[in-house]
């Protein structure tokens, strides 16, 4: 059916004008969250690595070479050895899955030392650092002491051109409770402002929206 002009002009207008305003509400969405106060933008990190599913080790049996073998850590959290089918790893330091494997071989070796070597990290998901949204890779890592936003900004890539860096939030949660922090992204790395640098800390979760402009 054949339309007037000025009909046809004033329905584009009303279809932008919708868009326009879904747009603005989408962007006015955006929580706003208080920022990371400079208490904690350089923060102690004395923390134990916890050995988790997937990672990688070596476990050494001093005085029995033929015993000493690598293991991965299964989903289940356990590993397999040379002697023992199933040895719960997941959850433990290194030094204690060390003694749990000395009690598993008393069984077969006279006073068992061993030692246990983690050279492949994934970690339990407290001791990770995640990122998603707009980041160029999106991952989770496990957390390094000493390790900073910016330390993380290389490990994913940094950016996609649509990310909204400036409003990048940060979840932390500080004795069992979750607080939520903005953080200047795009100021740290775009404009090199080393004062948006920041400690991070086992299980940081940091959560990059996508900009509308």
């Amino acid at each position: 059916m054949y339309e007037f002009p000025w009909l046809y002009t004033k329905k584009i207008l009303s279809i932008g004008l919708g868009l326009a305003l879904i747009l603005i509400a989408g962007c006015s969405s955006t929580p706003d969250y208080p920022p990371i106060p400079e208490d904690q933008r350089v923060l102690p990190q004395d923390y134990t690595y916890i050995i988790g599913p997937g990672d990688t080790m070596e476990v050494f049996v001093w005085g029995n070479p033929e015993l000493t073998a690598g293991a991965v850590v299964r989903p289940d959290g356990k590993i397999t050895t040379r002697l023992v089918e199933e040895i719960p790893a997941s959850g433990k330091t290194p030094i204690e899955l060390a003694r749990d494997i000395e009690v598993a071989y008393s069984d077969y070796v006279k006073n068992p030392v061993v030692t246990v070597i983690v050279n492949g990290f994934v970690g339990i998901p407290p001791q990770q650092v995640r990122v998603i949204g707009e980041a160029s890779s999106p991952l989770s890592i496990p957390f390094r002491k000493h390790m900073t936003l910016l330390d993380l900004m290389i490990a994913v890539g940094g950016l996609t051109p649509f990310a909204n860096g400036n409003k990048a939030v940060l979840v932390r949660y500080d004795d069992g409770e979750e607080k939520s922090f903005n953080i200047r992204i795009d100021d740290l790395i775009k404009d090199g402002d080393i004062s948006a640098n920041m400690s991070l800390l086992p299980g940081d979760i940091l959560i990059i929206p996508e900009s509308w402009f």
